[in-house]
């Protein structure tokens, strides 16, 4: 089903976070506007993620809702929107709070996922249901909106309007050795690494010739294990966990040669600039949610510790099943994570992709 034949005049995007998902959104957006030039889009998206939105995305309106505000937090969203009436409303989450939202958006249709990916009563709130494609990945159940909306079908690509000043100061902290971006940590404790782990990567990083950077947000945790692996090496790495913003982050990413991650924001941060990344998962199915143009160096685990906690294949399971056992990060070897990386160094050729 295609809704419209020709380009709408509006349409509005319903995804507030988390910067993953907000990271593969936008290849969804871009693909919008690559068709359809002269329709307007905005985007809702949460505080941060607007705040990240604004300068990548300047062809679209970004109206931030700030969640810690509750009903005044979704009362000023309506309020940005008084008078305006959209010709389809994309709602791209799956949660009872960005459903409420959603009630006070006027619009004709209202797409949300099919009962595959629909979750927290979505159904509900939606007149149009997506069908879901073959793929599990979050991203091409985005995709899918843009061709129910009536768009040819298309590569998701990104190209993102990174402030210069954000550049200028990224290149700042390289040297003119290839670096490694490793961001330690997850949001979810459940899904980080081992400091021994790290440290052994690290080790032969610095071994290859790679300079060191470790990456991350302000959270305590996050600030606390990276503290942990500076002082393996206390000379050799640089730790800018927590003293970067977001955009400094991804302008960081942007000019590494490589970048190892957990199943977290900073690997699909590092997909949306092209730049390579090793992604560590064990809790989700790297096809489902792993970095979308990098999926085939994940190093993962997620199928023998699913298989084993179930006692059912993947292919048996719900796509969105997620492993339990808090331990299970600990199934990555050292050695799986470094033969990856040799093989990432060897097929990229990134000891020829100098920081300057």
């Amino acid at each position: 089903m295609s809704l419209f034949s020709v380009p709408p005049q509006s349409l509005c995007i319903l995804r507030l976070s988390a910067i993953g998902d907000v990271c593969n959104a936008i290849a969804a957006v871009q693909a919008i506007r690559a068709q359809w030039h002269t329709t307007q889009v905005i985007w809702i998206a949460g505080k941060v993620e607007a705040a990240m939105l604004t300068p990548l995305l300047p062809d679209i309106t970004v109206i931030a809702f700030d969640k810690k505000q509750g009903l005044k937090g979704m009362q000023a969203v309506w309020k940005a929107l008084k008078g305006q009436r959209f010709d389809a409303l994309l709602h791209m989450q799956n949660s009872i709070r960005a459903s409420i939202l959603s009630v006070g958006i006027k619009t004709t249709y209202r797409l949300g996922f099919d009962k595959t990916r629909a979750s927290e009563l979505q159904q509900w709130f939606t007149n149009v249901k997506v069908p879901s494609p073959t793929s599990p990945h979050v991203l091409d159940g985005f995709m899918a909106f843009t061709e129910t909306l009536g768009l040819e079908p298309q590569t998701p690509t990104w190209t993102l309007s990174l402030p210069e000043s954000d550049i200028i100061w990224a290149k700042d902290q390289l040297t003119s050795k290839p670096s490694l971006i490793v961001a330690p940590t997850a949001s979810q404790v459940f899904k980080n690494w081992t400091v021994e782990g790290y440290t052994g990567v690290i080790e032969h990083a610095i071994g290859k010739g790679f300079n060191i950077i470790l990456a991350g947000s302000p959270n305590k945790i996050e600030i606390e294990l990276g503290q942990v692996i500076e002082s393996k090496f206390p000379h050799a790495i640089t730790n800018l966990i927590g003293k970067t913003t977001l955009l400094q982050l991804l302008a960081l990413e942007k000019e590494a040669s490589l970048v190892l991650a957990l199943d977290s924001g900073p690997a699909h941060l590092a997909n949306a600039v092209h730049t390579p990344v090793i992604g560590l998962y064990t809790h989700h199915n790297p096809d489902r949610t792993g970095p979308y143009n990098w999926r085939q160096y994940v190093v993962s685990t997620y199928e023998d510790a699913i298989k084993d906690e179930k006692s059912q294949a993947v292919r048996d399971m719900s796509w969105r099943m997620r492993v339990k056992n808090n331990t299970a990060m600990q199934r990555i070897t050292v050695d799986e994570v470094i033969s990856r990386f040799d093989e990432v160094i060897q097929k990229e050729a990134l000891l020829f992709k100098l920081g300057n």
